[in-house]
């Protein structure tokens, strides 16, 4: 069915914020591409904040929720689901700010029986859970699918010693085993994500449907060919090792720092470059004095195109304890740039094809890592086969799949 054909539907990608990070990109990119097939998108906002708000295309509704009072929202739900409902309040009472707040639950629940999407798409953290309990109390009843983008195990275990924050996780957990059940579908971005959710939210696989993330759109091929204003990418000089993310701990750029100081102790001769912001700043510029790389490292912060200097770079290293599927890592394939990544839950993996299209690393090992890295400079893969390779994480490749599951849930001619 082509877009002229196609019944005009309203589809709803519902997200905390719009922070510049993977998951927000890949929603701008995927409703953009939706919406050039024909159907009616909304970006639907908790708040109107993050470094991606302005990059919403202008073929994509843009709607930010209002904060209201809770009282009547938690007595809607009661009404309306009253093991929810109660359940929530006695969390909101007696459980500090360990509970999901429900001041914009009134504002979605408007939102659906004034626009009436057939669809909405919810994603991260307390979204999916907002998502069908506002479902349940509005008028009308959209079809409500999930969208995984992390495995969620590891966080469990990342922050046991953490008491707050791991008392949040498995309540998160508990609301994901009673209530995604209830969605009409649910997806995950990679097989490993998909895989780690059934087993941790006690889901049946079969219920969960992959789908990679949109990341390769047109325009990377020219954004790439861009200059790059950073002396160290000039011809003549040392290869780059680059890394893209948030300067967090779980992207675990402090290995990455000390598998870049084995390989300098080795005598290769490069340079270390991390693209992005974060709390964990001070303590990487802190590591790499100890180490004795500080002048061999530049963290110039968060840039707006990455793309020419993954194309410069002589190898791109994801260095992550876990992903969900890191688009950084597909986005330097497509650039052509030599990749070598940990081989952490999940994605890495998926996206090498085991290995075949760059060395995989265990996770936290500096010294494989900087074999890894070595051995990506010393023999990189041919620039067409990289590629290619970053190539089947196309936009039109997902927006198939989309359009596919939109289909299944709503039908073609409704």
């Amino acid at each position: 069915m082509t877009p002229a054909d196609r019944p005009m539907r309203r589809i709803a990608f519902y997200l905390p914020a719009l922070a510049a990070g993977g998951m927000e990109r890949v929603t701008l990119v995927l409703a953009e591409a939706l919406a050039a097939r024909g159907y009616a998108v909304d970006i639907v906002l908790e708040y109107g904040t993050g470094g991606y708000l302005d990059r919403v295309p202008p073929t994509v509704g843009r709607v930010v929720l209002s904060r209201g009072p809770k009282w009547p929202s938690y007595l809607a739900l009661i009404r309306a689901w009253p093991r929810e409902g109660l359940a929530q309040l006695g969390r909101m009472v007696w459980a500090g700010d360990n509970y999901v707040p429900l001041r914009r639950l009134a504002a979605l629940v408007d939102y659906m029986e004034n626009t009436r999407p057939a669809v909405i798409f919810a994603a991260h953290g307390r979204i999916p859970h907002l998502a069908l309990w506002a479902r349940r109390l509005a008028r009308v009843s959209p079809r409500v699918a999930i969208i995984e983008h992390s495995t969620y195990s590891p966080w469990l275990d990342t922050f046991t010693h953490d008491r707050r924050t791991d008392a949040l996780l498995h309540y998160l957990l508990s609301l994901m085993r009673r209530l995604y059940p209830t969605a009409d579908a649910i997806v995950g971005v990679s097989d490993g994500v998909s895989d780690d959710l059934a087993a941790v939210a006690d889901i049946p696989r079969s219920r969960i449907t992959t789908i990679y993330n949109p990341v390769v759109t047109p325009d990377i091929e020219h954004l790439a060919a861009q200059p790059v204003d950073h002396p160290w990418f000039a011809a003549g000089q040392p290869p780059v090792v680059l890394a893209v993310g948030r300067l967090v701990e779980e992207k675990d750029f402090k290995t990455l720092v000390e598998a870049f100081a084995r390989m300098r102790g080795k005598g290769v001769l490069a340079r270390l470059v991390l693209l992005g912001d974060g709390e964990e700043r001070a303590r990487l510029l802190e590591r790499a004095q100890e180490l004795g790389i500080a002048e061999d490292l530049d963290m110039p912060g968060w840039v707006d195109n990455p793309y020419a200097y993954m194309a410069r770079a002589g190898v791109f290293v994801l260095s992550s304890l876990f992903e969900g599927l890191p688009v950084a890592l597909i986005e330097a394939l497509a650039c052509g740039c030599p990749v070598a990544a940990t081989d952490c839950p999940s994605g890495p993996r998926e996206i090498l094809d085991h290995g075949a299209y760059g060395p995989l690393a265990p996770v936290g090992d500096a010294g494989a890592l900087g074999k890894a890295m070595e051995q990506v400079l010393t023999s990189p893969l041919p620039r067409a086969q990289l590629t290619a390779r970053g190539a089947y994480f196309s936009v039109d490749r997902a927006a198939d799949s989309y359009q596919a599951l939109i289909d299944r849930l709503i039908g073609n001619d409704s």
